[in-house]
């Protein structure tokens, strides 16, 4: 007893040496931020180069986990990797002169289109609401008092401002299109014939009784990004399909663009499906509300498919987040860097996962479960 009695203090003072180290530990880490933010200007030149290769870094990174399996396959096939990434590059300008000649001519045609007709669909759609409006319909569904037309005018203002708010902040990023053009397939070239080698420079960093630790890490983190870009491609490509082929059964215009704006958006976390849908409803319903009622029937059967059928089977357990996890990682994304933000929040979440369990099961689990 007088021995148990005598640990006791002893086991105490442990506990409370570690919380004390830790305290210190998150002052002085505090500390460190409060002081590079008086000296800001220091990082000035670096966060213009992070802005400046941000764009290319991206579309290099995205491109890499889509042709790193083929590469690797290439290369068990005996071909050496660099030319493996040259045949590769001479596949896709093959498919880039392709699509130039075949279906660039189709979507610009729609487009010039849609800039003509503007004018006309939108005098078309006010008919439409007032048709309904006359008809009734609209006064079982809506307050009295309420005048559809004027609102529907304000929301589709309200609508274009902010898609020229959100694409003006698109052309800014590629207002240095040379630079990206010229720096992207560079980079490209250099991550697809490295290989693996990134994650060993990252391994070699690490003190060396944590670099098995550290290589799980990478590897954990290579395969989470690889199967949620592969994975994104896929399942976006399949909605594009399944809601191409709708539209064509109920001869919606510029069906195409459409589509292809659908897909583009669709990358965007939880709101891009919302995005995309309001301006294949809007051109519906410049046909007839029919055609509205069933364009969002085929976007919301296309989804369901996708979110349902498609989804599971292509990402299985890697893409484990919860649905309002992702809401709050969108929001919170999107308020630090706008579209930027919410392009990059869900991957940057997904390895900071990673990491903070591997650091847990490291650091504290052992402490916290014997505590």
């Amino acid at each position: 007893m007088k021995l148990q009695q005598h640990h006791e203090p002893g086991k105490t003072r442990h506990r409370l040496g570690h919380f004390i180290k830790r305290c210190v530990a998150v002052i002085l880490v505090l500390l460190i931020v409060y002081l590079c933010s008086l000296v800001d200007f220091i990082f000035r030149p670096l966060w213009s180069l992070f802005s400046l290769i941000i764009i290319p870094l991206m579309l290099a990174g995205f491109f890499y986990y889509l042709l790193r399996p083929l590469v690797d396959w290439m290369q068990r096939r005996k071909l050496k990797r660099t030319l493996a990434v040259l045949l590769l590059y001479l596949a896709f300008a093959l498919v880039a002169v392709g699509f130039t000649i075949i279906v660039w001519p189709m979507l610009r045609a729609q487009v010039m289109n849609l800039a003509d007709n503007a004018p006309s669909l939108f005098n078309t759609l006010s008919e439409q609401v007032m048709e309904l409006e006359r008809s009734g319909f609209l006064a079982v569904l809506l307050p009295e008092n309420f005048n559809p037309l004027s609102k529907l005018t304000d929301y589709l203002n309200e609508g274009f401002s902010v898609l020229t708010e959100y694409m003006t902040g698109l052309f800014s990023f590629f207002s240095n299109f040379t630079i990206v053009m010229i720096t992207f397939p560079i980079l490209l070239f250099y991550m697809l014939k490295e290989g693996g080698k990134f994650g060993d420079a990252i391994i070699a960093f690490t003190p060396r009784r944590f670099r098995q630790d550290a290589s799980e890490v990478i590897k954990e983190i290579d395969h989470a990004l690889g199967g949620f870009i592969v994975g994104r491609v896929i399942v976006n490509v399949a909605l594009g399909v399944l809601m191409y082929i709708g539209f064509l059964f109920i001869d919606l215009p510029y069906a195409l663009l459409l589509t292809v704006v659908a897909v583009i958006l669709n990358f965007i976390p939880f709101i891009g499906s919302f995005l995309s849908s309001v301006p294949i409803v809007i051109i519906a319903f410049t046909v007839s509300p029919a055609t509205a009622i069933w364009s969002v029937v085929i976007i919301t059967v296309a989804q369901q498919i996708q979110d349902n059928l498609i989804a599971p089977y292509v990402f299985g357990k890697q893409l484990d987040i919860h649905p309002l996890t992702t809401i709050l990682l969108v929001l919170v994304g999107g308020d630090l860097a706008g579209i930027l933000g919410i392009l990059l929040i869900i991957p940057l979440y997904m390895i900071l996962k990673i990491v903070w369990l591997k650091i847990y099961e490291l650091f504290i689990k052992e402490q916290w479960e014997n505590a």
